[in-house]
């Protein structure tokens, strides 16, 4: 297939969905939201299917339902715009370009569930486009008060920590504290800014939510599966004929995915950037990019046959060994043996069948580490050891 079809395949396909990069009327959204009850808004977003795009996954209508129910003197809502994980740079671009439905969906979320104070807290690196963003939040919050709307949104930033995208080590940093996860139980929705009730969602998700009030719930499940409702917005990169950012429905195949993007020799695609898995070329045809297979956060690396995977997970693990906040044993340990292993391996120190005794260590960081962090490691550890041993134990 040559790259003026795939583009024309492409562009056929963000058309339909189009969900997020197409020009909206915010302000008439917003409007048609406050002529709504806030449950039939929180019902919407339920019915609509909508996880959140961040990675997890959790069930935003969920999330929403548990936050209006909670208890406080003051509730907030947190955008979650520190994008940090290696491969993923589509929330940069969607608040770059549309904001407004951002901050719309945040206020959304503000009328439902009871919410007064917002905040975009944005990745330290972006900091360059922190004083544009917090103009639009100004032009917004004018609109607020205009609409008696009691809400207020504005832009905080991070330090660049890759951990403060989990979010209660995020609602650390904005405490003033270091970015370290906390114990959970009580979660955000009951207990989590200021120990008051908070909802944290990712950017993708919120300007979502722009959209489902905008076409409605029924509109958005008719794109993606059962399973993986709606569109998603995936960072592209790699060994590509084609790269960049694009708005696509869940639910395709890796290898539907392979023949638009790829340049003729994947052998695999890392989904969900360095905490995700790495998928091999045998099982592209039945694999499936969404929640019921693989979900990502949105970033698509691909490797063609050139690239070694012994270096990609080395690189991975010197990634995790830099940003592990240090605070659990299995983490901060488990991070370093596991790159002192596959190197150790590498060397001859050790022989082959080491790779066993890495891969178990590997599932207990992914049960006895405190965060989505160390909790991750196991995904493209495992994934690559499994598919590609002979580049890693040669």
């Amino acid at each position: 297939m040559s790259n003026t079809d795939k583009n024309e395949i492409l562009n056929k396909m963000q058309e339909r969905v189009n969900l997020i990069f197409k020009n909206s009327d915010c302000s008439a959204i917003l409007d048609k939201a406050l002529t709504m009850k806030q449950d039939d808004i929180i019902k919407s977003v339920t019915d609509s299917g909508l996880r959140g795009r961040g990675g997890a996954g959790f069930p935003t209508g969920l999330k929403w339902k548990g936050a209006a129910a909670a208890s406080g003197n003051i509730k907030y809502i947190i955008c979650n715009a520190d994008e940090g994980e290696p491969g993923t740079f589509k929330d940069r671009r969607i608040l770059e370009e549309e904001a407004d439905k951002v901050i719309t969906g945040m206020a959304i979320c503000a009328y439902a569930v009871g919410v007064s104070e917002g905040y975009i807290y944005l990745r330290g690196e972006y900091n360059f486009m922190k004083d544009k963003l917090q103009g639009e939040c100004d032009k917004w919050n004018d609109k607020f008060k205009s609409k008696k709307l009691n809400f207020t949104v504005n832009v905080r930033s991070g330090a660049g920590a890759y951990v403060c995208g989990e979010e209660t080590a995020l609602i650390e940093s904005m405490e003033g504290r270091r970015g370290e996860p906390r114990n959970k139980p009580p979660f955000p929705v009951g207990a989590g800014y200021m120990n008051e009730p908070t909802v944290v969602n990712n950017v993708e998700t919120l300007a979502y939510v722009a959209t489902i009030i905008d076409k409605g719930a029924d509109y958005f499940k008719s794109i993606g599966t059962k399973d993986s409702m709606g569109g998603k917005v995936f960072s592209v990169s790699g060994d590509c004929a084609v790269k960049g950012i694009y708005e696509l429905p869940l639910g395709m195949t890796m290898q539907e995915f392979v023949d638009l993007f790829g340049d003729g020799d994947t052998k695999a695609v890392q989904v969900g950037g360095a905490s995700g898995t790495c998928v091999p070329r045998k099982n592209f045809a039945t694999t499936v990019i969404g929640f019921e297979g693989v979900p990502t956060g949105g970033s698509m690396m691909l490797f063609n046959s050139k690239r070694s995977m012994f270096n990609a997970l080395r690189n991975y693990l010197e990634f995790f060994e830099e940003e592990s906040c240090g605070q659990c044993t299995p983490c901060r340990v488990g991070c370093q043996q596991l790159l002192k292993g596959i190197e150790a391996i590498r060397s001859g120190e050790r022989p082959v069948s080491y790779i066993e005794e890495l891969r178990k260590l590997a599932v207990t960081m992914s049960v006895a580490s405190k965060c989505g962090l160390g909790q991750s490691v196991a995904s493209p550890f495992n994934s690559i050891t499994e598919h590609f041993r002979e580049e890693i134990c040669y």
